[in-house]
């Protein structure tokens, strides 16, 4: 099965967690591009979309997504089968942490994907609220290597295994 992995990246991190992801689903045939580098048909064509992005400033999006993001409204995903992952501060930004993949699922949401991969536990973060944790759970993989870098890996692991079983 082919799974698309999107990301937006300005400082490098989103990018390693993604690449990190791909390893973790080797056993796929993984398409990992840059939002920068995407047309539309990227994600028309993706029967399994991965989406990760970075939270800038005060819960904004990171800014090849932000150009991008229009064009969500232009694709049908009806169909398709969705995760989200995304990076923040929990310590410096407590109150708009990961918020830019909330964003994204957000927009997602209501085009009629099959969300996967969600219903993420808050145990070991500490933040005060975030657009991406919705019912008391995160809707998809939420990073902090500002400062939980060590758990990054395991977190990773165990989210692949979450969303392997749900393709």
């Amino acid at each position: 099965m082919q799974i698309t992995i999107l990301y937006g990246s300005s400082a490098g991190a989103t990018q390693n967690v993604a690449e990190q992801i791909a390893e973790n689903l080797s056993a796929h045939e993984i398409k990992l591009l840059d939002i920068n580098k995407a047309q539309i048909e990227d994600l028309q064509e993706a029967k399994v979309l991965i989406l990760g992005t970075s939270t800038w400033g005060d819960g904004d999006l990171q800014d090849d997504w932000d150009d991008f993001s229009s064009n969500l409204d232009l694709i049908d995903f009806r169909g398709k089968k969705v995760a989200f992952f995304g990076l923040g501060d929990q310590d410096s930004y407590y109150d708009t942490f990961v918020d830019a993949m909330g964003i994204l699922y957000e927009t997602i949401n209501k085009k009629g994907a099959t969300i996967i991969a969600g219903g993420i536990e808050a145990e070991g973060y500490d933040f005060g609220s975030s657009r991406a944790f919705i019912d008391g759970k995160f809707i998809g993989l939420a990073i902090d290597e500002d400062n939980q870098s060590n758990l990054t890996s395991s977190r990773i692991a165990q989210w692949s295994k979450l969303l392997e079983s749900q393709l």
